[in-house]
């Protein structure tokens, strides 16, 4: 599978006037090996580069947050750092102790022409681990739910390039959405999905003159 900046799991800001967190970094990195990727490219990573969108953060905080011990998350900091994704933008003295605030390399990760790397996805990972969250949400908040879920399905036949224009334009929209200022105390997913389907069609009517 080739993981592109559309894919939601790469490219979590890419707007520029989007706020930055506490600490300066690039606006863009580039990928160069297919290393970067599988570094990236794992749940708990993910979740780590997402985090440190918000703010700089110690290993502590992230293991707190994310409910995993610090030694686990400890390696998975220390993969991302390996890798150049995050780095420390900041040490702070904390009893004798000097702790370490890691943030991301930059806002958005770009992958390259040169990067092509099978990660063994499946096609529905994306749907699967949205409706997997929605499971655990259902049971903590029906009424936020209520008031705030929307969800639709609906079906086109359009031509290929057509396709690829609503793509992009999908993704121009998960761009806007990760690009709003942080605040309140819940963090919403947006799904976004364009496939093909075998759903049946009628041939293009052949009126007689």
């Amino acid at each position: 599978m080739r993981v592109d900046k559309w894919s939601g799991i790469l490219d979590h800001t890419g707007m520029t006037d989007f706020v930055p967190p506490d600490y300066e970094l690039e606006e863009t990195l580039s990928f160069k090996s297919s290393e970067q990727v599988r570094a990236l490219f794992e749940e708990t990573r993910l979740r780590i580069v997402d985090l440190l969108l918000e703010r700089a953060a110690t290993v502590t905080e992230l293991a707190s947050v994310l409910d995993k011990p610090k030694g686990t998350v400890g390696h998975h900091v220390g993969v991302l750092e390996q890798a150049g994704l995050i780095r420390v933008v900041r040490t702070k003295k904390i009893r004798a102790i000097e702790a370490k605030y890691y943030g991301r390399a930059a806002r958005t990760y770009l992958l390259t022409p040169q990067v092509d790397v099978d990660l063994h996805v499946s096609p529905d990972y994306f749907l699967t681990s949205a409706a997997a969250e929605f499971a655990k949400a259902s049971n903590r908040d029906e009424e936020l739910i209520r008031n705030t879920m929307v969800s639709t399905l609906r079906y086109a036949r359009i031509p290929t390039d057509r396709a690829r224009e609503w793509g992009l334009r999908l993704g121009e929209l998960a761009q806007e959405f990760v690009s709003e200022e942080r605040g309140g105390e819940t963090t919403f997913g947006l799904l976004l999905a364009l496939y093909p389907t075998d759903r049946p069609q009628l041939p293009d009517s052949k009126e007689e003159a």
